[in-house]
């Protein structure tokens, strides 16, 4: 099929809400990227940030710094990839380029900043902080600026994720003794627990349909994925492995989730469909991979509106070319 991309680019201009507001919409300018996985490993001798194509090929450090490079994160435009740095003496959240150009610090607290994890419209990101004397959720500008705590409990609460419509944060806490996940609205306020297990449930994130949460727990004697509904009911196991699995990523279009795993002796990216069937290794290096994010521009958020969650272009090109 022929597609007039001018006349794409006019009704992409002229797109409408109900109501008759106008969206800013942002054309990608460069060709179609890949899907893509950004990590962390030490194969340099050094934690790095690396991304590599989806299916576990072309692996390139993005970094190349000789301190330690920490938990990347995608924007939702897939542009720009935030991570945590110990480069300037203590934790601090940083962000660059896709390529790894222009990398800079968003935050400057000697406390330390960590674990950052950006909105569903690209405006703020979630990160956790020991700046007041223990580890709290904070949110910030993307820009770095106008930091403010949302939790505020004497525990620890660490690694915030957001729920797919920018309304609530999930995050796991020690908070009653034992590491579980909890969930509280996008402002801090509605905090509640979904998982009782005294064995430790950490690191959740959010299916791209929001109806689910994925996690790792030591509930079965050692590391596990597992899911649950967004309410914290129908706990499974996904992996099911005597080594230990961790740290979850849905894939953009919800139909597998990426993890770390030592089952093969040191920890490698995996991915399984998202029902934990077909699981098998992205990576196969002799050092540490680890905290797999996951990028595809078919489902990038393209479209940002002040107030309102953005859409994504491979929404608007489905409408516009299925016709």
């Amino acid at each position: 099929m022929q597609i007039n991309m001018k006349l794409v680019h006019i009704a992409l201009g002229c797109l409408l809400l109900s109501g008759g507001v106008l969206l800013s919409v942002s054309v990608w300018a460069q060709a179609p990227q890949k899907a893509q996985i950004a990590f962390y490993s030490n194969r340099d001798g050094n934690n790095e940030i690396y991304v590599m194509d989806a299916d576990g090929n072309n692996p390139q450090n993005l970094t190349n710094n000789p301190t330690w490079d920490l938990d990347p994160a995608w924007s939702p435009d897939g542009k720009m990839i935030t991570f945590y740095s110990g480069r300037d003496g203590n934790g601090e959240i940083y962000i660059m380029d896709a390529d790894g150009n222009n990398q800079r610090r968003l935050t400057d607290n000697p406390a330390g900043d960590f674990g950052p994890a950006w909105s569903p419209d690209g405006k703020m990101i979630a990160f956790y902080s020991n700046r007041d004397g223990n580890y709290e959720i904070y949110v910030m500008d993307a820009d770095g600026n106008n930091p403010r705590r949302l939790t505020n409990n004497p525990a620890d609460d660490w690694v915030p994720a957001w729920s797919p419509d920018g309304k609530m944060i999930a995050f796991y806490s020690i908070r009653d003794e034992n590491t579980e996940i909890y969930v509280m609205d996008a402002d801090g306020n509605n905090q509640r627990r979904l998982t009782n297990n005294p064995a430790g449930n950490w690191v959740p994130a959010w299916s791209p349909d929001g109806k689910m949460i994925t996690f790792y727990s030591g509930r079965d004697g050692n590391g596990e994925i597992y899911v649950m509904d967004a309410d914290g009911n129908n706990q499974r196991n996904l992996t099911n492995n005597p080594a230990n699995d961790g740290d979850p990523a849905w894939s953009p279009d919800g139909k597998m989730i990426a993890f770390h795993s030592n089952r093969d002796g040191n920890n490698e990216i995996y991915v399984m469909d998202a029902d934990g069937n077909n699981q098998r290794n992205l990576t196969n290096n002799p050092a540490e991979d680890n905290w797999p994010s996951w990028f595809d521009p078919a489902f990038a958020r393209s479209v940002s509106l002040t107030g309102k969650l953005g859409t994504t272009w491979g929404k608007i090109k489905h409408g516009l070319f299925s016709r």
